[in-house]
This record gives structure tokens, C-alpha cells and sequence, in this order.
């Protein structure tokens, strides 16, 4: 088997395939093992631009099986957090989401009495679903359940019923919209870091839910450490991965995919081929166009272009202090005013996401220093306009081709980039005085640098979005006829973009493929938890503040 990128879904079909028989080798595009769960050094810092939250990182869940399976948690702490994010208006009042429900009644009861009832039923309501979570289904794939099968996991969310039908027919924007208290209006938009203008009420739900029962926290050593721990697993497991091989074309014979070309000509020969890389690519130029039936030529011909089909890029800032500023929350989510938006060039809904990130990660800085990392919802159009060169330029290093190295993009790009830098610096100072005297790295990505590093459409970084005609129509796609194409022999799809959603997901998604190859190989599937290391261990630090004041004691 080839699998196509050494991101964690491919790492996942990996591991999956090596656990099952199959003989395995990852072809990777980049130096490193995780795709968009990634980190780089400045410095001294380390800038992790990933994992916020894992869902799955604690136990009492199918998630958490299958990072246990990956070897992606032994051997760690997994940070959690009590308040999930911070909302902070433009006229500096914060709405602390509490991920536990009683803690989280009590602050917003204070902050709008008035919206009691309408408090009260959310509460109510994140308490069921936290009991939902031990059902939610991630270790088989619908589409390989029998009749019976899926009777029975239905039948286990029929005490969930009623919450989960009306938090998945709502959206959130109209959801919030009930409130009486134009904070909490606003504030509920922006659960999530960013807002999600698709989105229903059920993801608010499931992340607040994970979060609570210590199920979303983030793991010691970070984005790229959790890369690197299934990368180990998948070696110990007699795995193969080729770093700096760039992929050009799935080769086919007699409608059989039968390996691949690399961009040097070399050619790799497989008697199965997975592609968990960029849906689009694969499609479209590996592929060539061949082997679409009319809901795959749809969705990458005409849906893949209509707007709010696929999760928006990032642009992201980065910045190392010498020192530290003990009063940065982990997560906040500013909303900004219109004058200062129009700023932050590219920028989708007037807020940015501000994380002290050493809160996260202590071990990826020295000590005494601060990470600070701001991220925002971001069109890629204006950043092409300003750039000049090329989205990947191949170059030859001591004989070897290299695929993501720095691009030229011209001096209009460039000095945009510090542009938006300087004016979040400045709005950063506003909230924390002496930050700008403080910086000792900085360091700026646009959605072009997530193009560079891993070939994802416009810079997606999660793929198709649920909730709406382009995630919905995939998912149903796969369900009815399997991860594969349709007249194509040998090949499968893996990765975020044969799903919908984030890390998780991603890693199910291998999971879920194997399972379709031992199906047609007629052989049963196994897999088995990594016992390399001990199991993780988990922790719990304070947000915000004092808890008297909301009238909760712990």
C-alpha cells in the first residue's frame, strides 16, 4: 500500500494498514511528519500553530481509543483548561465559557438575569449531551454497519433524542439570537474562537462537552509532538515513510490503480493506493479527472468553488516575549471594531482569536518568556493579489528536491505581513502594556504559507464544513458507496477531506479506510492499543476569575 501525505490522516491509514498485514509507505510532500499539525522554531520559541484542543485527549470515549491505538497520548500530560474560551466585547466585557454546566449557569446568570430561562435550557442541555458523548460512534464507519448494527446505535442516543434533534435543526446565529442581552447575543457566535456562520448549535455542544469531561485538552509537546508520536508508533509498527516526495500522478492500468509518479519521474509501485492529501489535487491533477461520478465531478467542479463550502484558511501571528504576562488568558476571542478590522487585510468577521499559548505549552519555550499566538478567519484573494511568485517552488539541496522551501512573493506581500503584524502588536499593547517593548521573535503566515506547506485548497485547513451542501453530500457519498471511486480498482480517499471536522476525524478517517480494504480483501480487521508507554496522565488549571464572585465553590 502507498498512502499519499504524511498528515495525521495518512499516518493513521498507516498505522491501520501496518496493524492488518498490509506492507506500507508514506510519501510526504514536506520534511515532516503531520501535515497541518505542525510547529517550527524561531529562536529560542517553538510557534505551535495547531492543536487548541484535542478532542479526545481523556477517556470515556471512542476518541480516545483511537489516539490510544495510534500511540498519539501515552506517555504525556494532557493540559486542560476550566473555561473553554473567553468572548470579549468591544466595550471590554468577557463572557468566560465554562466548559463544566453549573459553573458556566452561574457566570452567564450573573451577567443577564433576564435570559434566565434561556440560560437554563442551554445548561440543561450541555448536561445531556455530555452523557451522549460515551455513544457518539468514531470506531466503525456507518457505512459498514449492518441494519441491526445501525439500530442499536440509535437506539442508544434515544435518551439524547430530544437534545440532539434540536441542537443539530438551529443554528447558532439564530440560537443566540433569543437572548435578551445583547452580550450574550453576541458572545455565543463566537464559542468556537472563530464564528461559524453554518453551524448549528450541536458542535458548541460537543466541544463544551469534551472539554468538561477532560476530553479536549492539548498534549504535552504539542502540535508537531503528536505528529511525531504516531510517526514512532508507525515505524515500531514496520511502517515506511519517504520525506520530500512529492506525488504527480496516480498511475492506473485497466482501471487499477497500480502506484505512483513522483515529481523527479520515479515511480512507486503498490498493489493498493491511498491519497490522504488535498481532495482537490487528487481529483483533479492526480487523477486527471478520471473515475468522478456526478456527485464527485459536482462537488470539485462547482461546490468546491461556492462560498462556505470549505473551511476558510488562517492568518496567523506569532510572537516570543522575554517575558511573562501572568494575566493572558489561554484563549480569547476579541471582537473588533470595523475601523480596525478593515486592518487585518483578508479578514472574514470582525474578531481575532488571542492565545498566551505557553499557557498550552509551557515545554515550547524558556522559561520566564511568553508565546503569543492571534489568528483570524482568512480569505486567501487579497494575499494572491499581493504576491508575485509562485505558491511552491521545487529546489534541489545537496542533490535532493525540496517542495516547501520559502517562495519570493514580492515586496507588496511582504510588507502587508508586517503591516497586519504592527497593527496586532499595537491592539495586543492596548489589552497588555509593555507587550510591544517585549517581543523578541515574531514571525507571520497567510493562507499562501498553508498552500506551500501542504498543497490544501486555497488553504484550507480542515477541508470540506458540515453542515451544509458540500461537507453533507461527501459524507452521505461515502456512507452509501465507501471511500473509493467509483470504476477505480485499488484506490481509496483518507484524510480530512474524505470527512468532515478536525484532528479526530482525520484520524478516524484512517481508521474507517482500512476497514473498507479488509472488507474487500475479505479479511476481518484488527487493532490494538499501543502499550509503549504508560498511559497519559491529566490536569487541570484555572481560567479567569475568582470563582466567589459567581457564587460556586470547587
Amino acid at each position: 500500500m502507498v498512502v499519499i501525505g504524511g498528515g495525521l490522516g495518512g499516518l493513521s491509514t498507516g498505522c491501520y494498514a501496518q496493524m492488518n498485514g498490509y506492507r506500507t509507505r508514506i510519501l510526504e510532500m514536506h520534511e515532516l511528519p503531520g501535515g497541518c499539525c505542525t510547529a517550527w522554531d524561531r529562536g529560542e520559541f517553538t510557534f505551535d500553530c495547531c492543536v487548541s484542543w484535542l478532542l479526545g485527549s481523556g477517556p470515556g470515549n471512542e476518541m480516545h481509543r483511537i489516539w490510544l491505538e495510534l500511540g498519539a497520548l501515552q506517555g504525556k500530560r494532557m493540559r486542560n483548561f476550566d473555561v473553554f474560551n473567553v468572548v470579549r466585547t468591544r466595550d471590554g466585557r468577557a463572557v468566560y465559557f465554562y466548559s463544566d454546566p453549573d459553573r458556566l449557569e452561574a457566570h452567564l446568570l450573573d451577567l443577564a438575569p433576564e435570559d434566565a430561562r434561556q440560560i437554563r435550557q442551554f445548561c440543561d442541555g450541555l448536561r445531556k449531551f455530555r452523557l451522549a458523548l460515551a455513544r457518539y460512534p468514531f470506531l466503525r464507519p456507518v457505512g459498514l454497519m449492518g441494519r441491526w448494527e445501525r439500530w442499536r446505535m440509535l437506539a442508544s442516543f434515544l435518551p439524547y433524542f430530544n437534545v440532539i434533534r434540536r441542537s443539530i435543526s438551529v443554528l447558532m446565529s439564530d440560537y443566540s439570537a433569543r437572548f435578551r442581552s445583547p452580550l450574550l447575543r453576541e458572545a455565543f457566535n463566537f464559542v468556537l474562537y472563530e464564528k461559524h456562520p453554518n453551524f448549528p448549535v450541536l458542535p458548541t455542544y460537543f466541544q463544551l462537552a469534551s472539554h468538561a469531561g477532560q476530553s479536549a485538552g492539548v498534549p504535552e509537546g504539542g502540535s508537531l509532538g503528536l505528529a511525531r508520536s504516531i510517526e514512532q508508533r508507525y515505524r515500531r509498527l514496520g511502517g515506511e515513510i519517504t520525506y520530500n516526495a512529492k506525488v504527480t500522478e496516480i498511475l492506473v492500468e485497466r482501471d487499477t490503480a497500480v502506484g505512483v509518479r513522483l515529481s523527479d519521474g520515479r515511480e512507486v509501485r503498490a498493489d493498493i493506493v491511498v491519497a490522504a492529501c488535498d481532495g482537490r489535487t487528487t481529483m483533479m491533477d492526480l487523477l486527471k479527472g478520471r473515475y468522478l461520478n456526478d456527485t464527485y465531478r459536482r462537488l470539485y467542479t462547482r461546490t468546491l468553488t461556492e462560498p462556505g463550502m470549505v473551511f476558510p484558511g488562517y492568518l496567523t501571528v506569532f510572537l516570543g516575549l522575554r517575558r511573562p504576562f501572568p494575566a493572558g488568558d489561554p484563549c480569547t476571542t476579541y471582537l473588533l471594531e470595523e475601523e480596525f478590522a478593515a486592518r487585518l487585510t483578508g479578514i472574514r468577521h470582525p474578531s481575532i482569536n488571542v492565545q498566551f499559548r505557553s499557557r498550552h505549552y509551557p515545554e515550547l519555550s524558556p522559561a520566564a518568556t511568553t508565546v503569543v499566538y492571534v489568528s483570524y478567519f482568512c480569505d486567501i484573494a487579497p494575499w494572491r493579489q499581493l504576491s508575485t511568485g509562485p505558491e511552491q517552488a521545487p529546489r534541489l539541496r545537496r542533490g535532493e528536491e525540496l517542495h516547501t522551501l520559502p517562495v519570493g512573493r514580492g515586496r507588496e506581500y511582504q510588507r502587508e505581513k508586517r503591516r497586519v503584524r504592527d497593527a496586532v502588536i499595537g491592539f495586543l499593547d492596548g489589552h497588555h502594556p509593555g507587550l510591544r517593548e517585549a517581543v523578541a521573535v515574531r514571525d507571520v503566515s497567510t493562507p499562501l504559507t498553508q498552500v506551500r506547506y501542504t498543497g490544501n485548497y486555497d488553504g484550507t485547513v480542515l477541508g470540506w464544513q458540515p453542515f451544509v451542501e458540500g461537507g453533507e453530500t461527501l459524507e452521505e457519498e461515502i456512507r452509501r458507496n465507501g471511500p473509493g471511486l467509483p470504476g477505480l480498482a485499488n484506490f481509496y480517499l483518507s484524510g480530512v477531506w474524505a470527512t468532515t471536522g478536525g484532528l479526530i476525524r482525520a484520524a478516524a478517517a484512517g481508521r474507517h479506510v482500512v476497514q473498507f480494504v479488509c472488507r474487500d480483501d475479505g479479511r476481518p480487521f484488527t487493532a490494538e492499543v499501543d502499550d509503549f508507554a504508560p498511559p497519559p496522565t491529566l490536569i487541570t488549571e484555572p481560567v479567569g476569575p475568582d470563582d466567589r464572585q459567581f457564587g460556586v465553590t470547587s
